[in-house]
C-alpha cells in the first residue's frame, strides 16, 4: 500500500511536470511561428515594394567606347501609371512596376523573370506591368494580382494598417518635408506621385491558447496598449506580438533643390 502510494505521488509530479513543460513548449512554438509569419509577409511586400515604380533601362551602346563601358548612354521609359495606389476601406494598396523581358541562358526566346505576390502573371500572358494588391479581411493578409484572384498569404493577423510618408514639396522644392498621411487623404492624382515610402503595421496572434495572468498587454499598431486577457474569440489566451517596417518605393526621391 505505501509502495502504492508512493508511486501514484511520483506520477502525479511527472504528469505536473509533462504538463508545464508542454505549455512552455507550445508558447515557444507559438512566438516561432508568429515570427515566421510575418517574416515571411514583410518580405513578399518588401519585395513588390521596392520595386515600385521601376522602369525599364533601353542602353544605347553606339556611342560608347569599350573602355569607357561606364559611360554607357540609357534612356527611360515614359512613366504612365501609379507606382502605389491604396484605399483606406477597405484597407488596401497596389504596388505597380513595369514587366520587361530579357535574354536568360536556359532559352532561345526572352523571359521575363519578374513576378508579383502570387508568382504572375506567366510568360505567356501579355502584361506589361506587374501588379501586387495587398489587402486585410476577415484576420487574413491576402494578395493578388494580375487577372489572379487575390488568396491568403499570412492568417491570424489580428490588426494591418497602413501609413503613406508623402514627400510634401508644393510650397517650397528647396525645403523638402515628409508627412504621414492615410488613403483617404491623398485625393489627388498626382498626389500619389509624392510617396516616398509605406509604412506597414501587422499584429499577429498565436493559435494555441496559454495560461494568460491577468493584465498581459501588447502595444498596438496606433500605440495603445491591448490586455489580452479580456479578449474573445479565436484571439481568447493567445499571444499576441506587434510588427512595424517602413518600405521605400524605388522609383522616389527627394526633390533636389532647383539650380
Amino acid at each position: 500500500m505505501v509502495g502504492l502510494i508512493i508511486g501514484l505521488l511520483v506520477v502525479g509530479v511527472a504528469m505536473g511536470a509533462l504538463i508545464v513543460a508542454r505549455g512552455v513548449t507550445g508558447t515557444v512554438n507559438d512566438a516561432s511561428d508568429i515570427q515566421q509569419q510575418a517574416a515571411y509577409a514583410m518580405r513578399v511586400i518588401g519585395q513588390q515594394l521596392r520595386q515600385a515604380g521601376s522602369l525599364y533601362l533601353e542602353p544605347n551602346t553606339a556611342s560608347a567606347s569599350g573602355s569607357e563601358v561606364y559611360m554607357t548612354p540609357v534612356s527611360f521609359e515614359e512613366k504612365d501609371f501609379d507606382s502605389i495606389k491604396g484605399t483606406q476601406s477597405p484597407l488596401s494598396f497596389t504596388s505597380r512596376y513595369r514587366r520587361y523581358k530579357e535574354a536568360v541562358h536556359t532559352g532561345a526566346a526572352e523571359q521575363s523573370l519578374v513576378r508579383n505576390c502570387i508568382g504572375a502573371p506567366a510568360d505567356d500572358k501579355p502584361d506589361r506591368l506587374i501588379e501586387s494588391a495587398f489587402s486585410f479581411s476577415d484576420n487574413e493578409l491576402r494578395c493578388g494580382g494580375n487577372s489572379a484572384p487575390a488568396q491568403p498569404i499570412i492568417s491570424r493577423v489580428a490588426d494591418f494598417q497602413v501609413r503613406y510618408l508623402q514627400q510634401n514639396s508644393t510650397t517650397d522644392p528647396g525645403n523638402v518635408t515628409i508627412r504621414y498621411i492615410d488613403a483617404d487623404n491623398i485625393s489627388a492624382t498626382s498626389a500619389w506621385d509624392d510617396v516616398q515610402a509605406l509604412e506597414v503595421c501587422m499584429v499577429l496572434y498565436g493559435e494555441e491558447a496559454i495560461d494568460m495572468p491577468a493584465g498581459s498587454t501588447y502595444t498596438g499598431c496606433d500605440g495603445t496598449e491591448v490586455n489580452m486577457s479580456t479578449l474573445t474569440g479565436p484571439r481568447a489566451r493567445r499571444m499576441h506580438i506587434m510588427f512595424r517596417n517602413v518600405f521605400q518605393l524605388r522609383s522616389q526621391g527627394l526633390i533636389k533643390e532647383p539650380t
